[in-house]
């Protein structure tokens, strides 16, 4: 039976696909398991290696299932699972809902139940459960549940990361078929405008995430700075500044897409950010809101922590330096009732003092401002 208490805050970790795509191996994958661990990335709660596409053979062999691709990955699944383990952290496969991957590999239509045990006796803990060349017939929906249901009775917890780009109107049944995550939209790449367009495509699906079932808008890109396979346009420090905050104040998965083998310091203290991270872990997983909208680029968010607290996000999504007007009315504190916020910087744990009323960040074009804040007379 699985464990019921599985995902109850969002999953954080790192995906190969970012960055490698199909040139993956047993020494990338194991290599990645050594810099999450280096890097102090796990002490901060990142704790899956996932595999993304392009693992197997194209093939499946005389018993039906899956076969590593024996070049890539010589010792065999299982040895780099254990490998995973051994290091105190979990492992991620990848598989598809249709009859192929994406890459056109050997997809689990019709075979779910053979490889979710398949994945069991090799050890996974993580599948990311992609949506190409899913027969035409077929209902998506359906499909998301028969993996859920050959997972839950596989004899392994394994976390469920549905990923079918938001089709569907996935986010009103998704959580009922069994998923811990879901991705809802299109696939990231590494510039601002993607990001940005992800986040500001979710606003009316932020309280489609709670615990056990949260809203994925994708890998990160943080630190990519232009390389590996969502690349070539890439992001400035402050892009990725943003990025990392509307992720934790969004309530998605953390799973970093970068090389954690060459990631510099900045953004290793971005992601590795005890207040950031808390945003995103708090275990109440509490939807963040829009506390107060100028146009469509001047943007403050708001989200209830637990003990009390409030984390305020504000985000300059315009190509120019501008005010970010924050109007405290929106969140329920008025003028009349005395109170205001004390503002603790989220980046720099800097707290400067209550604000009442109505504050205004300036911000450059592409940044933000977050402040984890009490409620004070």
């Amino acid at each position: 039976m699985q464990n019921k208490y599985l995902a109850m805050t969002p999953p954080m970790g790192w995906n190969s696909w970012n960055t490698f795509t199909w040139n993956i191996n047993e020494d990338l994958v194991c290599g990645a398991a050594d810099a999450l661990c280096a890097s102090g990335l796990k002490d901060k709660g990142y704790e899956y290696v996932v595999i993304d596409d392009c693992w197997s053979l194209k093939q499946r062999d005389e018993n039906g299932r899956l076969v590593p691709d024996p070049e890539k990955f010589p010792h065999g699944m299982k040895a780099v699972a254990d490998y995973v383990h051994s290091k105190g952290l979990k492992f991620g496969m990848y598989s598809c809902c249709g009859t192929h991957t994406c890459a056109g590999y050997p997809g689990s239509f019709e075979h779910e139940f053979v490889d979710a045990e398949t994945f069991a006796s090799w050890g996974v803990d993580y599948l990311k459960y992609d949506n190409c060349y899913k027969p035409k017939h077929m209902d998506g929906e359906v499909l998301y549940k028969r993996m859920s249901l050959a997972l839950r009775n596989c004899g392994r917890d394994i976390v469920l990361s549905a990923c079918n780009w938001g089709n569907d109107e996935v986010s009103r049944w998704i959580r009922s078929a069994g998923a811990h995550m879901y991705r809802s939209t299109g696939d990231i790449n590494d510039s601002f405008r993607s990001f940005a367009d992800i986040a500001l495509s979710q606003i009316d699906n932020l309280a489609y995430s709670a615990p056990g079932c949260f809203n994925d808008i994708d890998m990160l890109t943080v630190g990519m700075y232009g390389r590996g396979n969502v690349g070539s346009v890439g992001c400035s420090d402050v892009d990725y500044k943003t990025q990392f905050a509307l992720w934790c104040m969004f309530s998605s998965p953390l799973m970093l897409g970068g090389d954690l083998r060459c990631m510099n310091d900045f953004c290793l203290d971005l992601v590795k950010n005890e207040r950031l991270i808390r945003i995103n872990q708090d275990e109440e997983s509490r939807p963040a809101f829009v506390a107060t909208k100028s146009w469509n680029d001047k943007i403050v968010f708001a989200k209830l922590l637990s003990n009390n607290e409030i984390a305020i996000l504000f985000v300059n999504f315009s190509e120019s330096k501008c005010g970010v007007p924050f109007y405290f009315e929106n969140i329920g504190i008025s003028a009349a009732s005395g109170y205001g916020l004390e503002m603790t910087d989220a980046f720099t744990g800097e707290c400067i003092g209550v604000k009442k009323e109505f504050m205004q960040m300036h911000l450059e074009a592409h940044d933000c401002a977050c402040f984890i804040c009490k409620l004070k007379k």
